[in-house]
């Protein structure tokens, strides 16, 4: 399937947020996949995967995930300096803030022709997480969280009560959970500890957990793993097959 990319510059309560959209060149009306990028915004990687699920039939969404902290149009490297800021950017923002984040987007694609306001959530990394946070909204009905960062952690701040593992019963949507066991961010405590809460509330979610280190879907650097990207790829798209494309 052949696609398009535009930009969306997106208002929130707390600035601009743009908004690089990826979706079929072919008429009609898609389902919608918010897709979450890294610490370091919308890299050469992030690009390629957003573009790869625009091609399976969705029309994807990758914001600019700390646009208060920088210029419209910041990409950082897979560097230390790159690794700085972006990690100073994940403290410095109120978690509650992606929610506003997310809820500019959902308006958006709502009054767009060719969304079919069926939407999911998709992210690596940190974005595994504020695709967990996505769900929170109730219009999002199925989402996959690759070895999301900070779940079992207390890191990003937040107000009381407002941790994304503490408004679990706001999720009504499917989850797909992706992890590497080799993943040094995320411990076998810390999933073992996601596990049990998620399991606790009754959430309808799905847990895979393969030999990969973290960042394995980049397909930059010595830990990419091509044959488990796949995978991935084909376990959102099995998700997102069964769940967005309803009326």
């Amino acid at each position: 399937m052949i696609i398009q990319s535009h930009i969306a510059d997106l208002p929130t309560p707390t600035g601009v947020m743009r908004t690089y959209i990826h979706r079929p060149v072919a008429e009609g009306r898609f389902p919608v996949i918010l897709f979450y990028s890294e610490i370091f915004q919308q890299t050469g990687p992030i690009e390629r995967a957003a573009r790869f699920m625009a091609g399976q039939g969705y029309a994807v969404l990758v914001p600019e995930v700390f646009h208060e902290l920088n210029p419209i149009g910041t990409i950082l490297g897979y560097d230390d300096a790159g690794r700085i800021k972006g990690n100073a950017d994940k403290a410095a923002k109120a978690v509650e803030s992606y929610d506003t984040d997310n809820e500019a987007m959902i308006e958006y694609v709502k009054k767009q022709p060719w969304s079919s306001n069926q939407i999911g959530a998709m992210g690596f990394c940190i974005g595994g997480h504020l695709a967990f946070r996505a769900a929170l909204q109730p219009q999002v009905k199925a989402t996959a969280c690759f070895y999301a960062t900070d779940l079992h952690l207390d890191t990003m701040p937040s107000q009381p009560g407002q941790h994304s593992m503490s408004r679990l019963n706001d999720i009504t949507g499917e989850l797909l959970m992706i992890w590497g066991k080799q993943d040094n961010h995320i411990p076998t405590s810390g999933r073992v500890e996601v596990y049990q809460k998620l399991t606790e509330q009754g959430l309808n979610f799905t847990w895979h957990e393969f030999n990969g280190q973290h960042a394995f879907m980049r397909d930059e650097g010595e830990r990419y793993d091509p044959q488990l990207a796949m995978i991935g790829y084909q376990l959102s798209l099995d998700l997102f097959g069964r769940t967005l494309h309803t009326a």
